[in-house]
């Protein structure tokens, strides 16, 4: 039997983006991608000669020995990719940090980072080491201790001296169940034991690389990554001259950052090339944007109920917006370019391996809470 592989020609390409900025201008939706059949060719026997009148078909740009049959190929079923990575990175944080002795704070860590939540950063993570040849194994130390840092970021963003809020993920957040100080050192402990956690849980990855990995995610957190997004948002609250400039910069920090760590870290530990990561790197700061774009746009379109946390907050706390500044079309619209950037972004990369993380994508963009 002769085989030919059609889907280099036939599957839908990505195009890289020409520009390497974020700032609003001229937008276009993203593509909607559609399943394309795989395409099969078998040998004609020799003494079946062709009928005269059979009808052209591609066939027929083959060679007169050669016939078509097509088998379709099965669609990226992301709802149930999403509860099967969601599972398994609840069953990894609940191993990892289990109820022991100070029994307190022990209680307070689990009580926000078992509390549910969308998992999408530690999921990012795991599909990023997958993509570059890595497995999920590997990735799921570091995906962990994504999720505790991110748990920590609002644990801390919740208290009364940050953004004071009494819900999230639907329930009493946690300084309002364990008091302000227990809060601020749960927080504390998750932090630190992110990093504990990658260095000795990490198996399948050489000690440069898991070394690279904990480098990256301290740079991903720290006075030039997270925490600068927080000091430049609370410092711009009240102000009338706060531009899109000043926005971007503060969501690429405060919200970017972390999804950024979660996909580098994956494609570190993964083995990519340095070419590969910095192609995802690229890809995760659209998707992080992005997220905070619809993130911005959810909080005045929908109510507390529908998002699991106090709605409305970032206006009673007279926060510049993208809504603020573009109102809610355009910012939809800029949901919309940031998503085909970040598809544009995985070019090149085998189109199977990368169906999670384009999924991801169109989840964040398209997300209702």
């Amino acid at each position: 039997m002769t085989a030919l592989n059609f889907n280099a020609w036939l599957h839908p390409s990505f195009t890289r983006s020409r520009s390497p900025t974020f700032l609003f201008h001229g937008l276009a939706n993203f593509p909607i991608s559609i399943p394309i059949p795989s395409l099969t060719v078998t040998k004609r026997p020799r003494d079946k000669p062709y009928s005269s009148t059979t009808s052209f078909t591609l066939s027929a740009l083959l060679t007169k020995e050669e016939t078509l049959q097509t088998e379709e190929k099965p669609a990226f079923n992301f709802k149930s990719y999403m509860l099967l990575q969601a599972d398994a990175v609840n069953q990894a944080l609940d191993h990892a940090v289990p109820l022991r002795e100070p029994l307190r704070i022990h209680e307070a860590m689990r009580y926000s980072l078992l509390a549910g939540g969308k998992r999408v950063r530690p999921v990012l993570c795991v599909a990023a080491c997958e993509l570059v040849g890595g497995s999920a194994a590997t990735a799921m130390p570091a995906a962990c201790a994504v999720e505790m840092i991110h748990t920590m970021s609002l644990i801390h963003d919740d208290l009364p001296c940050m953004d004071n809020d009494d819900l999230r993920r639907g329930k009493p957040t946690n300084h309002k169940v364990f008091g302000e100080d227990v809060a601020v050192l749960a927080g504390d402990a998750l932090l630190a034991f992110a990093f504990e956690h990658i260095a000795g849980a990490t198996v399948g990855a050489s000690p440069p690389r898991i070394v690279r990995a904990l480098g990256e995610l301290a740079r991903a957190i720290g006075a030039e990554g997270l925490v600068a997004g927080q000091v430049v948002d609370i410092k711009s609250e009240g102000l009338d001259n706060v531009g899109l400039e000043r926005l971007e910069f503060i969501h690429l920090h405060k919200t970017a950052a972390l999804l950024e760590g979660a996909v580098v870290l994956g494609a570190i530990l993964g083995g990519g090339t340095d070419e590969e990561i910095e192609k995802l790197r690229k890809f995760a700061r659209y998707i992080g944007l992005l997220f905070q774009v619809v993130d911005d746009i959810l909080d005045v379109t929908k109510s507390s109920q529908e998002l699991g946390k106090t709605a409305g907050k970032d206006l009673a706390a007279d926060k510049v917006t993208y809504p603020k500044l573009l109102g809610i079309e355009k910012s939809k619209e800029f949901a919309a370019k940031l998503n085909k950037d970040a598809h544009d972004q995985l070019s090149g990369f085998d189109p199977v391996k990368a169906a999670p993380l384009v999924a991801l994508s169109n989840y964040i963009a398209h997300r209702q809470n």
